[in-house]
């Protein structure tokens, strides 16, 4: 079977030159920000891995072919298209398989970012274990890629609407690395802090390319999470995001929010609370997070 896979122009240019690429998922434009918040949102994280040094690669599946790097008439078109899938390991063979059209999540770019040869990926968090999930079972399917798809994923550590503890856990258990840049504490997302000391701390991008190397060179399988908090000046401390993430929580138990609709049912309800504080520190995250992979990759390329 040939596989449904087709690099846009700037990204098969980059493979053709050796240059250091970082992929970036799609579910930010489709399922996290309106139009054309989620268009401007996706083309500011574009160029600020251009400007760290890499080429960026935003994965997406368009009418059952996967796109490693989207043209700029792609984005605009994705970021208003209605009724698009939101993928996971579980949903994206079968969204390729009929034609469907779909914005990848954590997991879903991780395959495809592998498949294509790209071994960053930068994304806001991942997912984790729900709170609850003792009871519900709601743990994302991220965690699981992490421990079997060998890309290094840089994030702001898992989303803080989660149950981080129980995340970290899980994490432990699937051998997953778990890496803090520039500090010991495990961030969460919104806050630097999330009272959690991480397992790993490396501050250089070169240590984190030389640990994922390390783990193909010693058949080791799965990825990396680079944990890289949020910018000081762009974080809502924990004191002051809690109230806001526990109220929401509470208002999508009563009104029976689950599974895939949880996460976006509590990004709006928490927007709707912090007076849009929390979007503007999504952004500023993201951007940080591309900044990073882009060393990342850039350390991880031939000849480095």
């Amino acid at each position: 079977m040939t596989l449904p896979l087709v690099y846009s122009p700037e990204v098969e240019a980059a493979r053709a030159a050796g240059q250091p690429l970082v992929a970036l998922e799609s579910t930010i434009i489709t399922h996290g920000m309106p139009w054309p918040q989620n268009a401007e949102t996706a083309r500011a994280v574009e160029a600020e891995v251009r400007a760290a040094g890499a080429v960026p690669a935003t994965i997406a599946v368009l009418q059952g072919v996967i796109h490693i790097g989207l043209t700029d008439t792609q984005l605009n078109a994705l970021a208003q298209a209605q009724d698009v899938m939101k993928l996971s390991r579980a949903d994206l063979a079968a969204c390729v398989a009929t034609g469907r059209s779909g914005a990848t999540t954590v997991a879903a770019t991780m395959i495809c970012a592998h498949l294509a040869g790209i071994a960053v990926f930068a994304t806001g968090g991942i997912g984790g274990v729900h709170r609850g999930a003792e009871l519900s079972f709601d743990i994302s399917a991220d965690l699981q890629e992490l421990a079997r798809t060998p890309v290094t994923v840089v994030a702001a550590g898992a989303k803080a609407i989660l149950d981080l503890p129980k995340t970290l856990e899980v994490l432990e258990t699937l051998g997953v690395p778990v890496i803090a840049v520039g500090q010991d504490a495990l961030p969460a997302f919104w806050s630097r802090d999330s009272g959690l000391r991480a397992p790993l701390r490396m501050d250089d991008p070169a240590q984190i390319a030389a640990a994922h190397r390390m783990r193909g060179a010693l058949g080791i399988e799965g990825g990396q999470l680079v944990a890289n908090p949020i910018p000081e000046v762009d974080e809502i401390p924990r004191e002051a995001i809690v109230p806001a993430i526990e109220a929401a929580l509470t208002e999508a138990e009563a009104q029976g929010i689950s599974a895939k609709e949880v996460t976006p049912f509590l990004l709006d309800r928490i927007f709707a609370r912090t007076e849009g504080r929390s979007l503007a520190a999504n952004t500023a995250l993201v951007l940080n997070n591309a900044r990073l992979a882009a060393a990342i990759a850039r350390a991880l390329a031939p000849g480095r």
